[in-house]
Formats: C-alpha cells, sequence, structure tokens
C-alpha cells in the first residue's frame, strides 16, 4: 500500500533508528516496501523496537555513532533519502550534561551533512525541535519568530537549522527540518530520569502511584501523536515541490492541553482498564528549569506546503497510546 503516494523500493536510512520516533518510521517505510538502513548506537534506542523487523529481507541494521564520520559514510552509501532521528533528548539531560549533547546533537549532525552531501543523498529531512522558540511568547508559534533558546539541547538543535541552511545554500543540498513538539505514543521509553510525561504518568498511574506535576500544572504544550509525525516525515519525502525545500516546518497537531487536563485524560482512559486509578491524587513540585511555559503550533505553512493533514488529535491519541501502554507494559 503506498502510504502518502511514498513509492516503494527507496533506500532510506533513518539514524537514530532504535528509537522511539525512529523505530516506527523505519516499521512504517519496511511495510510500504522500502529499503531501510538503520544506523544506531544504542546509548538510547531499545533493540527490542526493532524485533518486528530486524530479520526483514528490506532491513540493514548498523551499530555505529554519528560522532563517527565513518560510520555516516558507511550508512550514507547507496542512500536516496535521510530521515535523520539520531540525537540526545531532554532538556534536563543537556543541562546536566551540555558537553555531551552538543557532541551528539550538533558534531553529529554535521558529520551527517557531510557523509550525506558526499553520498549525494537526494534529500536530507532532520528532527527539529519545539525548544528552539526559546523565550518568545509568540502563541501560536509560527517558523520565521524564534525567541532566544533557554537550554544547551535547545541551542543544539537550532544551530542543527543554521547548518542545514548554511549546507543548503553552499552545496545545494535538499533539506528540511520538522519541529517536533512533544511527540507521544507507542514504543516511548518510560524509564528513566529524562522520560517524557505521557509515558512516565502512564507508568506511574497504571501502578496507583501520584504523578508528579512541576509546576502548578498550568503549563501547556501542543501534544503530537507519533502518527501525525510520521505521516510528516512522509509528507517531506514525497513531496516534489522546490519551493518547499530548505526551510523548517512545525510537526504538531495545533492544540495545547496544560498538564491538569493531560493528567485527568490518562487517570480517564486508563482508568476503563483499572477504575482505581481515576481515584489516583495528583503532586506537585517545582517548576523545571529550562522549560517553556506554553507550546503551541502553527501547522498553516507545513499543510500549505507539504500537505500535512494530522489525523490524531490529543484525545484520539491518547487513547491509542493508553492502550500500547496498558498491552505492552504492565
Amino acid at each position: 500500500m503506498s502510504l502518502y503516494n511514498l513509492k516503494s523500493n527507496f533506500h532510506i536510512l533513518v539514524t537514530g533508528g532504535a528509537g522511539f520516533i525512529g523505530s516506527n518510521l523505519c516499521n512504517e517505510l519496511i511495510q510500504n516496501g522500502n529499503q531501510v538502513i538503520c544506523l544506531d548506537n544504542f546509548a538510547t534506542g531499545k533493540r527490542k523496537n526493532l524485533a518486528s523487523i530486524v530479520n526483514h529481507q528490506n532491513f540493514t541494521l548498523i551499530e555505529g555513532d554519528i560522532r563517527n564520520l565513518s560510520d555516516c559514510q558507511k550508512a550514507c552509501d547507496g542512500v536516496d533519502y535521510i530521515l535523520h532521528q539520531a540525537a540526545l533528548g531532554s532538556v534536563p539531560r543537556s543541562i546536566n550534561d551540555p558537553i555531551t549533547s552538543n557532541d551528539v546533537n550538533v558534531s553529529g549532525f554535521l558529520n551527517m551533512l557531510v557523509a550525506a552531501r558526499d553520498a549525494k543523498v537526494k534529500r536530507f529531512i532532520y528532527a527539529a525541535s519545539s525548544s528552539t522558540y526559546g523565550d518568545s511568547t509568540n502563541m501560536p508559534k509560527v517558523e520565521d519568530i524564534i525567541g532566544k533558546p533557554l537550554s544547551p539541547y535547545a541551542i543544539t538543535k537550532y544551530v542543527n537549522e543554521l547548518y542545514a541552511d548554511v549546507f543548503s545554500k553552499t552545496y545545494g543540498m535538499e533539506t528540511i527540518g520538522l519541529r517536533y513538539f512533544n511527540v507521544f505514543g507507542r514504543k516511548q521509553d518510560p524509564n528513566g530520569a529524562y522520560a517524557a510525561v505521557i509515558p512516565k504518568f502512564v507508568m506511574q498511574l497504571m501502578k496507583h502511584e501520584s504523578p508528579v506535576i512541576n509546576g502548578d500544572g498550568s503549563f501547556s504544550r501542543d501534544f503530537t501523536y507519533i502518527d501525525n509525525v510520521i505521516q510528516m516525515n512522509i509528507r517531506a519525502i514525497v513531496c516534489d515541490n522546490q519551493n518547499a525545500m530548505n526551510t523548517v516546518y512545525n510537526t504538531a497537531y495545533g492544540e495545547r492541553t496544560d498538564l491538569n487536563e493531560l493528567t485527568e485524560l490518562l487517570k480517564e482512559y486508563l482508568g476503563e482498564f483499572d477504575p482505581k486509578i481515576k481515584e489516583v491524587k495528583n503532586v506537585y513540585g517545582p517548576t523545571r528549569a529550562g522549560d517553556v511555559p506554553h507550546s503551541l503550533a502553527s501547522v498553516d505553512k507545513a499543510k500549505a506546503l507539504l500537505h500535512y493533514d494530522p489525523q490524531y488529535d490529543i484525545k484520539t491519541g491518547l487513547k491509542e497510546a493508553v492502550k500500547w501502554y496498558w498491552e505492552n507494559l504492565r
């Protein structure tokens, strides 16, 4: 089946392909009949995320690190498109260890650009971040108005955009940046110090533990279900409009939900499996350093130039995600 007019038999490299977003992309591309190469060093990616495709005839796993140029060159050989997902995510992680975040997210990104350029890859599509909006109070967020970054992580993701722009102009490369807004869904890791809020809260609630909300719960996010993100990446591959190249796009749904609302929705949907979850009380803690108070994307640019058509709002996406967690991680 053709996915958003994606042809089969492309050779597509997914860096960070064992991660949450990367593994979902790999799976979708394999199902569509493409040759998929996954580059991952398993620093944060999980082998179990690839279990369903690791032995597929169209799948190639390269264990390597984007900080090594030779690994990048090996992975880019014969590739048509790159979906660059490899990065060290998490604002708190970057605050605790800015050097490693910079090494992976900036030096690694530059290695991938150089390898893609030398391999004459048709298009370089990369995961950018809503953190780039920084202290901008503009709402909703539009791509050409950003503020100053509020964390080392945000700086690295903005530098990615600057490098991609320079490589487009200097070497004639086609690049597209996708500014992800709080992506959630199946395969997202609920464990560890830097786990994202939705899987972390889901796991706590399933154990009847109180989720700890940073601040008073009024901070809001444009939570974006994984299938919207998959669609956006495919749209970036199939787009044949040259006016849509060499720029960045918000990748979101276009609605915001505050943390109090989010927690109540999780209790409601998980409560359908276990009614006791609805009775779990919230706990409130201090606001995290580097956190942006509110995040809401305009997706008008993506709709106009990439024909993006997000299908999953927060409620539809959460129901899917909660069902997956209940069936797979209890």
